[in-house]
């Protein structure tokens, strides 16, 4: 593994998959009436989140916990960056503290590469999102449930994605979300398939390693899971469609759309979800919707990343297995 997780599009085949191996090994430990292992004991990791969030912040904190880290959360909102504090000087606040990891999200692209390179703090660096940028872990969990899913949670031990047909819907141009997706389905073997109104269609998409369609009928029955996408009003200054009449009408997936994917294929959405708009209640409530297992997964699979970039590059297998003999 690498000293920092920045981008999904750092990560090589191997890295992916020894993540994905590891997040296995972790997830037992959740089928456990104490869900905690030594292995991180003594290490204090800093959660410097300087945009909301709810399922990200919370699921690498139940990470850190379940590994025996202590925890500094830091919300920009209440601290000294809303009086004008820079990120240097955050940084090396938290460098004077001690902290043995930092997790950031940031709205700026760019921030966690800024702060992983800058030589500010001598810490392993975790990008939980950065503006339209990347974030890695949501793409290493997504991974996960669809392995699990479309492999199976003991056959796709060492195995990747090669030759699944992913199809990801909705708001690219503003979603770190899908430009990580797609660098790492493509790492892993999948063939990735954005489908979305022009106008949200980053420039430039002809060189992403996947194809483009504008006609969501016709992608779900060649699919084995199709991912759901927000449109994030809050990154916009513009329309970028009529209504949101419309956009469910061409791009929302319903009951009657889910009817149309093969039978093993799965529904997936990141959160959180706008019921109504990308995808309907009767959709988000079926049985093939993962959004649930996802949030689940994202606690082992950050876990696993955590456990790679300070505890070891060994096999958590171990570990895992000493603890439950105790």
């Amino acid at each position: 593994m690498m000293r920092h997780l920045i981008s999904a599009a750092d990560l090589t085949r191997d890295d992916a998959v020894q993540i994905l191996d590891t997040a296995e090994e972790m997830a037992r430990v959740a089928d456990r009436p104490i869900k905690k292992l030594p292995t991180l004991r003594g290490r204090t990791i800093c959660n410097l989140f300087f945009e909301d969030s709810t399922r990200t912040r919370i699921s690498f904190e139940a990470a850190e916990k379940r590994l025996s880290a202590d925890v500094i959360n830091f919300a920009a909102k209440g601290s000294s960056v809303s009086k004008g504090e820079s990120l240097k000087d955050t940084a090396q606040t938290l460098e004077a503290m001690g902290v043995d990891a930092v997790v950031i999200r940031h709205g700026a692209s760019g921030a966690p590469y800024r702060l992983a390179t800058s030589g500010w703090i001598d810490a392993p660096v975790i990008n939980a999102g950065d503006g339209t940028h990347q974030h890695p872990t949501q793409a290493l969990l997504d991974a996960f449930t669809m392995r699990r899913r479309l492999v199976g949670r003991d056959a796709g031990l060492g195995q990747d994605l090669a030759g699944k047909r992913i199809t990801l819907v909705g708001d690219v141009l503003h979603s770190r979300v899908a430009r990580s997706n797609v660098d790492l389905l493509h790492t892993l073997g999948a063939e990735v398939t954005l489908v979305a109104p022009p106008t949200l269609v980053p420039v430039g998409v002809e060189t992403w390693p996947c194809d483009v369609s504008y006609d969501l009928d016709s992608v779900l029955p060649k699919s084995d899971a199709v991912m759901m996408l927000r449109v994030q009003r809050e990154r916009m200054n513009a329309a970028f469609f009529p209504t949101e009449r419309e956009y469910s009408r061409r791009y929302g997936l319903d009951g009657e759309r889910m009817a149309k994917m093969p039978e093993h294929a799965i529904v997936m959405h990141p959160g959180p979800m706008v019921r109504g708009m990308e995808i309907t209640a009767e959709v988000a409530d079926s049985d093939r919707c993962t959004v649930v297992e996802q949030v689940a997964n994202g606690v082992s699979v950050r876990m696993a990343v955590l456990y790679l970039l300070l505890g070891g590059n060994e096999s958590a297998v171990s570990h895992t297995r000493t603890e439950e003999s105790k």
